[in-house]
């Protein structure tokens, strides 16, 4: 039964606030479909997100009506129509500046050994309620009446910040194991906490989050790492055991600190490195360039797996120090597996890669004696990625020795000036050689291929090292080690 609470009333009222800008196009499309003699009711995420005063992207509708139906319905009156999942009795529409889905009444259940939910439709609302993923999301209002259904009690457990299933919690993820993970994404999205129950048959039902396809799952974990507060979601996924079939390196972060403290926390340390990036997203650095506008993917996933080649290079020194030697380039390939693994776009993928390859070179910078040559190669290495990575070397300084880290960034302050000066003293986001491709060639009378590719390099290594040289300096340069090496291919 619904809650009796008398503090649902104000809440309702507030919801109903919350929804008034689109209360005309909701009445309009309660008369429709009763109407044509069906019946519908708003539902899942913009009914809790009213209650909690967030606007959702888009409005999601159940109903009686068939997906052919839905389309008799909606012919005439939408902007346009299509087909998002007939198969599950989902019908997609535009009105306007609103993007709707409506689905049948239906009941999901996975069955064993599928990566597929078998779908069955339902007969009613609550029908449909009982096989939502948790009670906040089983919240519906009945249109066009806009009368609140809450038979599972979701606003009580919305008020009390717990997530809770509609069914037992093993029945819940039977059905979909994917709910598994959203119990970690709501926490970081919304602040909701899974219930004792929940997280139990989270632990128990880890495994079966196995049958679930890697592109369903990625999408999961993106939506994760861009809420508000991924740290608690991915706190709740090692605890429950999902990391270990989402991202096993997370966990294996989690390595045993010795008496003697002769190494941190990675585990913590990489949560911590991830919300302090998260904190310098769209922050200009130093001259106002490179800014990362939040939420930023490719940052967030390359704070949290920098440090992921740790475990395998581990090593105890002689003398009771700790070592870790080249785990950024372990690292960097452990990154481009997983996330290949999890079906990640190829940018993307070549994009945190590079980042976690690089997020150690700032510690050869010292305090400054890097040559303009060195600078040069950093900005050019990290190329489009450069405002990214001075967020994340930023951050990973989570020393709390405080004059320490006063020195790092005193120590970066000064590398990004210099970079500003060269760059606009050379023009560095876009440095080539001061000779191009066709010059090349017509200098040294060869046609495009391999010599020429190796000429185009060494012009460019000497640009890095020395700057602009101009055409006719940069001429006698290319002939002197084409006479010296370059021709015979050293």
């Amino acid at each position: 039964m619904p809650s009796t609470d008398p503090t649902d009333g104000a809440l309702l009222l507030r919801a109903l606030r919350h929804l008034t800008p689109t209360a005309g196009l909701l009445t309009e499309i309660g008369e429709r479909f009763v109407g044509s003699g069906h019946t519908v009711a708003l539902v899942g995420g913009p009914v809790r997100d009213a209650f909690l005063g967030r606007t959702s992207p888009d409005l999601d509708f159940t109903t009686s009506a068939s997906p052919d139906e839905i389309e008799q319905v909606l012919t005439g009156w939408a902007d346009t129509t299509w087909d998002v999942g007939r198969a599950f009795g989902t019908i997609g529409a535009r009105k306007g500046e609103h993007q709707l889905e409506f689905t049948t009444y239906r009941a999901d259940a996975y069955q064993a050994g599928s990566r597929k939910p078998a779908v069955a439709f339902g007969e009613s609302l609550e029908e449909d309620l009982v096989r939502r993923d948790f009670t906040v999301n089983a919240m519906a209002l009945r249109l066009p009446e806009l009368t609140f259904v809450d038979p599972h009690d979701g606003l009580a457990d919305l008020a009390a910040q717990v997530l809770r299933t509609p069914q037992s919690p093993e029945v819940s993820f039977s059905d979909d194991p994917l709910r598994m993970m959203r119990a970690a994404r709501f926490t970081g999205q919304l602040g909701l906490r899974p219930a004792p129950e929940v997280l139990t048959s989270m632990q128990e039902m880890a495994a079966r989050l196995e049958i679930v396809s890697a592109e369903r799952v990625r999408d999961e974990l993106v939506k994760l790492m861009l809420s508000v507060d991924p740290r608690a979601g991915l706190e709740v996924l090692v605890a429950t055991g999902l990391a270990e079939q989402v991202l096993p390196e997370l966990p294996a972060l989690q390595l045993e600190v010795d008496e003697h403290h002769r190494h941190k926390d990675v585990f913590e340390h990489s949560l911590t490195v991830l919300q302090q990036a998260i904190d310098l997203e769209d922050v200009p650095c130093a001259e106002g360039e490179d800014v990362v506008p939040g939420p930023d993917l490719v940052l967030r996933l390359a704070a949290l797996l920098h440090d992921i080649g740790k475990p395998p290079t581990r090593r105890f020194e002689p003398g009771g120090g700790v070592s870790f030697h080249h785990h950024e380039v372990v690292g960097a390939k452990m990154t481009r597996t997983r996330l290949r693994a999890l079906r990640f776009d190829k940018e993307t993928i070549r994009s945190v890669t590079r980042l976690v390859e690089l997020h150690l070179r700032f510690h050869g910078y010292g305090s400054g004696e890097w040559t303009d040559s060195a600078v040069r190669r950093y900005i050019t290495d990290a190329g489009p990625l450069l405002g990214r990575l001075h967020k994340l070397t930023r951050s990973d300084c989570t020393t709390r020795n405080r004059r320490k880290a006063a020195r790092l960034a005193a120590s970066y302050d000064h590398l990004e000036q210099r970079i500003d000066r060269l760059r606009s003293e050379e023009e560095l986001n876009a440095v080539r050689p001061d000779l191009d491709g066709h010059q090349i060639g017509q200098v040294l009378g060869i046609e495009p291929g391999p010599a020429l590719g190796r000429a185009y390099k060494h012009l460019l290594a000497v640009r890095l090292d020395q700057g602009p040289l101009g055409e006719e300096a940069a001429r006698a340069e290319l002939l002197r080690w084409w006479t010296q090496e370059g021709s015979t291919g050293g």
